[in-house]
């Protein structure tokens, strides 16, 4: 991963900094693939314009949609190959609440790999190109006095996605995702951060489509793709402490579920509880970005992960 950081005009001393990065992936499993994006500020943070281009293929096992296939543990290998582009203008309209649309294009192929057979159903679109395509709108109020290692401030984020035949893509479905973000200063030296994530989808989705537990870092502790369904929340709290010589360490704790329907919220033999931390190594002074590296213990998994910046 290769990524820089810097201010989109040296005259605007409102906006935050830009980013522009890049980065490649590959696994002992066979994945291989690339990226590349960018987050733009303008006009005294007047516009925010986010982009971003990744191909690759992914080769991952489905447990199947629920809670109850998750628990199971039977996997299906599949290899995805595909790309995705996103693009995303906003605008600030009021305080600092920003609106506007966003695209998002993407194409693959799933095809089944090597399977004893004992595993969840085969998906009906393996073997097939599927292509899905939706118009969209994002709204976030953004109070960080630095995004990349807030200490104080708010983040409020809502994103709808609208997947339509009309627009070429397969699957007519709509996803929904809101999120909240608060982070309150101890000490000098210390962050109390807490997050809060619900993610809605409605129409036929694809099973890829659903809301997927242990992505985008909600919660860490779970293999991505594991838990997923119609329906999903998480929240967790994490302490981070900034320690000499460029170091730091974080500690987390949260819960979160997936559910097939709205009136099936909080099953205490369904939550999905997650622990863990990891050291932090300051990759940039200046912006204080960190390199993270953490082990989280889930229910029944774990998972050892690395990243560029905080997980929130």
């Amino acid at each position: 991963m290769v990524g820089y950081i810097f201010p989109f005009s040296k005259n605007d001393k409102v906006s935050p900094p830009s980013t522009i990065g890049a980065a490649g992936l590959i696994s002992n499993n066979g994945t291989r693939g690339f990226g590349v994006g960018a987050q733009l500020f303008l006009k005294q943070d007047t516009y925010e314009v986010t982009t971003g281009y990744a191909r690759g293929n992914f080769n991952y096992s489905l447990y199947g949609v629920g809670i109850a296939a998750g628990n199971a543990g039977l996997k299906l290998p599949l290899e995805q190959t595909g790309h995705l582009f996103l693009g995303e203008v906003l605008r600030r309209v009021v305080w600092k609440v920003f609106f506007g649309p966003r695209f998002v294009d993407g194409n693959s192929l799933l095809t089944l790999r090597s399977s004893n057979g004992d595993g969840p159903p085969v998906p009906p679109d393996v073997g097939l190109h599927t292509a899905l395509r939706a118009i969209g709108i994002r709204v976030v109020r953004d109070t960080r006095p630095n995004r990349f290692y807030p200490t104080s401030g708010t983040k409020l984020e809502f994103t709808a996605d609208f997947f339509a035949q009309s627009l070429g893509s397969k699957y007519s479905f709509q996803r929904y995702k809101t999120s909240f973000d608060k982070f309150v200063s101890l000490s000098k030296s210390q962050v109390l951060a807490y997050d809060f994530y619900l993610c809605d989808t409605g129409g036929e989705p694809p099973f890829y489509g659903n809301c997927i537990y242990g992505t985008s870092n909600e919660l860490r502790g779970y293999t991505a793709g594991r838990y997923l369904d119609r329906h999903m929340f998480a929240t967790q709290l994490e302490y981070r402490l900034s320690l000499p010589k460029r170091f730091g360490l974080a500690g987390f704790a949260g819960v979160g579920e997936v559910v097939p329907g709205e009136s099936q919220w909080l099953r205490s033999n369904n939550l999905l509880p997650a622990v863990g931390g990891g050291p932090r190594f300051v990759l940039s002074s200046a912006y204080h970005v960190n390199l993270c590296a953490d082990f989280a213990r889930g229910k029944n998994s774990w998972t050892w992960s690395m990243g560029v910046g905080e997980a929130f």
